[in-house]
């Protein structure tokens, strides 16, 4: 399958607040969402996460289990964004290293015993995290450093890198840092609406989500074209098909993105 990877503004004071300190204490819940107007029905999905994340267990991945459940839950009281298979986690150099902050140096001393990567390594995971420090940096060097802007945009290539650049500066403008995650929100290109989503859609920016569909059909109709085949055959004929690895099994929540994209 392809990667669906989000970034999710937030800092390390917040995953301790919304994500550490609730495994201790599960009852955060309930104040939290109170204090950030958290709707019930994302509330639920926010303790459901956090029922998941304790039945963790030592020989599961981090980010496959605790990284993604910090990104989900970031979702729940932030704005984050879509890039269709752009992410740092697969920058071949090791140009942005310094950017980046291990997990090692952010969670709890002792907390847990899974594997860390530091990086994407399989679907419905964590990746990179970068400090709101280096958020700050990352954007100054794009704009000033050569080397940093060519490989952004390679990274992020096909007009991606304008979303990815949108990321970094809303967490920057609120002093935060930024966590990659992937299949957080899976878009259906050939149908917006019946798009997943484990977090909550609305806080998702549909810009990435739109790039991701107007490429989807470019390519349909160049195939069309090249095949001799009618204008929409492939659309008509599609199949979209999510095979979901469910931390917390997903609710169907129709007509988010028709009110988000008009549609």
């Amino acid at each position: 399958m392809g990667w669906d990877i989000s970034y999710h503004p937030i800092d390390e004071e917040q995953m301790k607040a919304w994500y550490f300190d609730v495994l201790e204490k599960k009852a955060l819940v309930n104040t939290l969402a109170s204090q950030h107007g958290i709707e019930d029905f994302y509330q639920q999905k926010y303790i459901d996460t956090i029922n998941v994340a304790l039945e963790t267990g030592s020989d599961d991945n981090f980010e496959h289990t605790h990284g993604y459940y910090i990104a989900v839950i970031q979702g729940f009281f932030e704005k984050y964004f879509y890039v269709r298979g752009g992410a740092l986690s697969f920058a071949e150099s090791d140009v942005f290293q310094k950017y980046f902050k291990p997990w090692e140096a952010i969670i709890p001393e002792h907390r847990f015993a899974q594997k860390i990567h530091n990086r994407i390594v399989e679907n419905y995971s964590s990746g990179i995290y970068i400090p709101k420090e280096k958020v700050t940096q990352l954007l100054n060097d794009y704009k000033n450093d050569a080397l940093i802007k060519t490989a952004l945009d390679e990274l992020f290539s096909h007009g991606r890198i304008a979303v990815f650049l949108k990321a970094l500066a809303y967490a920057d403008g609120k002093g935060l840092g930024l966590l990659e995650a992937t299949e957080v929100v899976e878009p259906n290109p050939l149908d917006l609406n019946s798009s997943a989503c484990y977090s909550n859609l609305f806080n998702c920016d549909p810009e990435g989500a739109r790039l991701y569909q107007d490429t989807a059909m470019a390519q349909f109709a160049e195939i069309e074209k090249r095949e001799g085949l009618a204008e929409g055959t492939i659309i008509n004929n599609a199949e979209h098909v999510v095979n979901h690895i469910q931390p917390v099994e997903p609710k169907k929540e129709k007509g988010f993105w028709k009110k988000l994209f008009g549609k």
